[in-house]
């Protein structure tokens, strides 16, 4: 019965989405006013009302660390593109299929997954629909195609996920990151194929020798990505490495004159000297220690330290007024400030709340003391049940902070628990909570609408579905090699 207990914050929260009673943030609420009611209740060891403000001052410093993330991505994005929704570099003329199976691949691959990193919010699905729709696909092609600029989630939203999952997790950011993003190599890897067989059945198919160079651009873009997670860390990572490599794209694919090329490259400006200004902040020693050194604030042992200068969000708003100025557009900087509040007001105050309600479950013992019913029950088995649960409830709230923020503490203390490896649970639940976005009934339902066909959405989850299948099946094989320890 104290189990039931202590599962009732989730129970809730799944059960106000599931019903559809509600939003992620009423759902959110009702979860925290559970999770507080069961805390000063039920608590395994003393839990007074200061121990509880506390957790929930924590929960609300660790929601707020990734706030200018979301809030800067988006204002950026909106002053960046203002010039049109093409404003990427993608080739102009489709003289044959081959310029047009390539304007495909990189929609979908290298321009979406871009747009995502920057904002999340599914702005990769809008950005990779407005470019693909010259290709005159069926509604179902145009919307299961846009779907695919959402298999990068892992980077989404300037790495977001990555830096309040692993706030969660007592875990470094970046090593976060790289544990996960190996996942999403498989993940994309195996997606390819299904790839091919959509845009064979589109009639844009292709060769061996482009499904080969596909493959490269591919793997080698998620490398670079990659590698730039380790040096940059997650929150640059998706735009040093693909704003490169749609550059580079563009000019393979396009070979354009000094004309075409000066005007991309006005285009791209704003992004490249962001790119290149973050990666300083980063790579260069004394810029990186000074700029951390400023205004330096961590209220809490144990929480993400918060250096306004250093913090990539501060220059996204930064990037996003300099723009604004510089190209004219100043008098559109308040509606675009209020656009951006009205896009992420939602996703703000529901990652908050719900690293909140973590921060209420850890420290009042109730997450650990879950993880030990758990493992009593299931042993190490345990690991492949809860992966599962993440993935079904991040695509219903439509946020891996949502499902991280139930579960990665309890996760991390069934690894402690049975001694498996601490950093492959905690991928993997990130990994998990992330990676049914994708398909959720929020970006479903905005895929439809921007396909015009509302109330498809059915169809729309029957073209996803190979895609479901895989990431089920590989979730499960790396939950069994951890449960097994061979991992």
């Amino acid at each position: 019965m104290l189990y039931l207990a202590w599962a009732l914050p989730a129970i809730a929260v799944i059960g106000v989405i599931g019903s559809g009673l509600g939003g992620a943030l009423p759902a959110s609420l009702i979860g925290l006013a559970t999770a507080f009611a069961v805390a000063m209740t039920t608590a395994p060891h003393v839990f007074s009302i200061a121990d509880a403000s506390t957790a929930l001052l924590r929960g609300a410093w660790i929601g707020w660390i990734v706030v200018p993330y979301i809030l800067g991505g988006l204002l950026f994005w909106q002053m960046a593109i203002r010039t049109g929704n093409a404003a990427m570099p993608v080739e102009e003329s489709l003289p044959d299929a081959r310029a047009r199976r390539r304007l495909l691949f990189t929609a979908c691959y290298l321009i979406g997954p871009f747009a995502e990193s920057a904002t999340g919010f599914g702005i990769g699905i809008m950005g990779t629909m407005v470019l693909i729709r010259r290709l005159g696909l069926k509604p179902i092609e145009l919307l299961a195609f846009s779907l695919i600029s959402q298999t990068m989630i892992v980077w989404g939203a300037m790495g977001s996920g990555a830096v309040v999952g692993a706030a969660f997790a007592r875990m470094d950011p970046t090593a976060l990151a790289l544990r996960t993003s190996a996942i999403y190599m498989i993940f994309n890897v195996l997606w390819l194929p299904i790839y091919w067989r959509m845009a064979d059945r589109a009639g844009i198919g292709a060769d061996w020798r482009e499904r080969v160079s596909e493959m490269v651009w591919l793997v080698g873009s998620l490398g670079l990505a990659i590698v730039a997670t380790a040096y940059l860390g997650p929150e640059p990572a998706m735009l040093a490495a693909f704003g490169p490599a749609i550059v580079l794209r563009y000019l393979i694919d396009e070979r354009p004159d000094n004309a075409k090329l000066l005007i991309a490259a006005r285009r791209m400006l704003p992004f490249t000297l962001l790119i290149g200004w973050l990666a300083a902040t980063r790579l260069v020693p004394p810029l990186n220690q000074g700029l951390q050194a400023v205004w330096r604030i961590q209220p809490f042992d144990g929480v993400p330290i918060w250096a306004p200068l250093f913090h990539a969000g501060t220059w996204l708003v930064i990037a996003a007024l300099l723009t604004g100025v510089l190209r004219g557009h100043r008098h559109a900087l308040s509606s675009e400030i209020g656009s951006a509040w009205k896009t992420g007001r939602l996703a703000v105050m529901t990652i908050v709340i719900f690293s909140m309600m973590a921060e209420l479950l850890s420290r009042s013992g109730i997450a650990d003391g879950l993880a030990r019913g758990m493992y009593s029950t299931f042993g190490v088995w345990s690991v492949t049940v809860t992966p599962m649960i993440s993935a079904v409830f991040g695509a219903l709230a439509n946020s891996g902070n949502a499902a991280n923020g139930l579960f990665m503490p309890s996760q991390l203390s069934l690894a402690t628990e049975a001694g498996l490896d601490v950093a492959a649970v905690v991928a993997l639940q990130h990994a998990a909570a992330l990676s049914l976005n994708m398909v959720s009934p929020v970006r479903m339902s905005i895929v439809c609408n921007l396909a015009g066909t509302p109330g498809h959405e059915r169809d729309a989850y029957r073209a996803m579905l190979p895609f479901i299948t895989v990431i089920i099946c590989v979730l499960l094989s790396i939950s069994v090699l951890i449960a097994t320890r061979a991992i």
